[in-house]
């Protein structure tokens, strides 16, 4: 669906691997330069240790989130190789760092955005690795709260995780 909205999980091929969030900054200069080359907008993401989550829209006219997703994982990679990561090729040499497939989900309605970007932002403690939203430093969800969007104290209900159960 050209210029329409996307929800996406990509994840990296190992599981129990930091690298997103050791590297957040490579991660972040990956998203920018490829944003700068084939625009697209961010309306929300969260950056955990081995997967991210996030919304874009795209630009009228076009629908290639494949490119751009192929361009993001490619950069970051091969920015880690260049830092010294230890990064090893398999027999095809290539990088297996990334897993080849990731959740796509088209956005079909305001409900449907707000429910993802509700996952989104609730997603470090549903995981585990905080408490409570406000405590994870890789999310949009900062940007809602210094726009006026959302409360700090949003996601304290302990009860708001059992609506949001899709995308891994």
């Amino acid at each position: 669906m050209a210029g329409g909205t996307f929800f996406f999980t990509v994840t990296l091929k190992d599981r129990s691997s930091t690298l997103l969030v050791e590297h957040i900054d490579q991660l972040r200069g990956a998203f920018k330069t490829v944003s700068a080359q084939s625009p697209f907008t961010i309306d929300a993401i969260v950056i955990l240790p081995e997967h991210l989550h996030t919304i874009w829209t795209l630009p009228e006219n076009d629908d290639d989130y494949p490119k751009r997703w192929r361009a993001i994982k490619s950069l970051f990679t091969r920015t880690l190789n260049k830092k010294g990561v230890e990064l090893r090729k398999n027999s095809r040499g290539e990088y297996p760092l990334w897993q080849r497939r990731y959740w796509e989900h088209t956005i079909h309605s305001e409900n449907d955005l707000q429910s993802h970007v509700d996952y989104v932002h609730y997603n470090p403690v549903k995981h585990g690795l905080v408490s409570r939203v406000c405590e994870w430093p890789y999310s949009s969800f900062h940007r809602y709260v210094k726009d006026g969007l959302l409360d700090v104290n949003w996601g304290d209900d302990t009860n708001i995780d059992n609506n949001l159960n899709f995308g891994e």
